[in-house]
């Protein structure tokens, strides 16, 4: 397998301050149409201490002309090639609602594997793998997509303002929405990792009952962080989230040192 540098940027990674001598790497998995963008401001706070990287996936931004992967399985066994590429260092996954799937999905994949599994996969904003809700937001029409947009508060207000930006962003929106609500995860499945959960207490796409699930997909540590909000509750208590992910981070140094 061909390596990636530590300093290197492509499709899939994203390095906005690249860290090549960092000890430890953090890499971040995006929510449904949401892009590698978002995780600028954990790169600002753990660069150059940690090697941070945000995956882009095919759909949005400059990658807007690609189709969407709409299969979660796909995606996390491209996902696993792109990560498999980067250079040995302890690892921590940090994914956000589709993001947290998408990172169980590529650890277990990796462990798999053998190339670069993270020591711990931080998720956040997500039930469990293997509860199941029917949920058909991808067959609503546009409108019906915005709504629910508006419900979790993920969205910039500015795009909701504008019809192009929306225009833009809707195939990967929707195609994101199709991958994760047909998703589906057997309840044995378990990663060997430690696994930590951060979820909001009022969030209506989770329940702490189906955040406190989670406990059921790992070999390994688990522990569950409650924070008072909705399914965004990390725009929030960006310090308090960045705290927990300091946390991981120095258990993932300590692990080899």
């Amino acid at each position: 397998m061909s390596r990636i540098a530590d300093d290197a940027t492509t499709a899939w990674i994203r390095r906005y301050h690249p860290s090549a001598d960092s000890a430890v790497r953090l890499v971040c998995f995006p929510h449904a149409g949401g892009s590698a963008s978002f995780f600028h401001p954990v790169s600002v706070r753990f660069a150059p201490e940690a090697d941070v990287v945000a995956l882009q996936y095919p759909g949005r931004q400059d990658r807007r002309r690609e189709p969407c992967i709409e299969d979660i399985g796909e995606l996390a066994d491209r996902l696993a090639e792109e990560i498999g590429g980067l250079s040995e260092k302890p690892t921590v996954f940090f994914g956000h609602s589709m993001g947290a799937v998408l990172a169980f999905e590529t650890a277990l994949r990796l462990e798999a594997s053998g190339d670069n599994p993270p020591r711990t996969v931080v998720a956040s904003g997500r039930r469990a793998p293997s509860t199941r809700r029917d949920e058909r937001v991808h067959q609503r029409d546009d409108d019906g997509v915005v709504a629910e947009l508006r419900l979790l508060n993920g969205t910039d207000s500015a795009v909701f303002g504008n019809d192009e930006l929306l225009r833009m962003a809707m195939p990967a929106i929707r195609g994101d929405y199709r991958a994760i609500e047909t998703y589906t995860c057997a309840p044995g499945r378990r990663v060997r990792c430690a696994l930590t959960v951060l979820t909001g207490d009022r969030d209506p796409r989770t329940t702490l009952d189906e955040a406190s699930a989670w406990q059921e997909h790992t070999e390994g540590t688990f522990r569950m962080q409650v924070f008072a909000g909705g399914h965004f509750f990390l725009t929030d208590h960006q310090s308090a989230v960045n705290a927990e992910l300091q946390k991981e981070l120095d258990a993932a140094r300590t692990s080899v040192s």
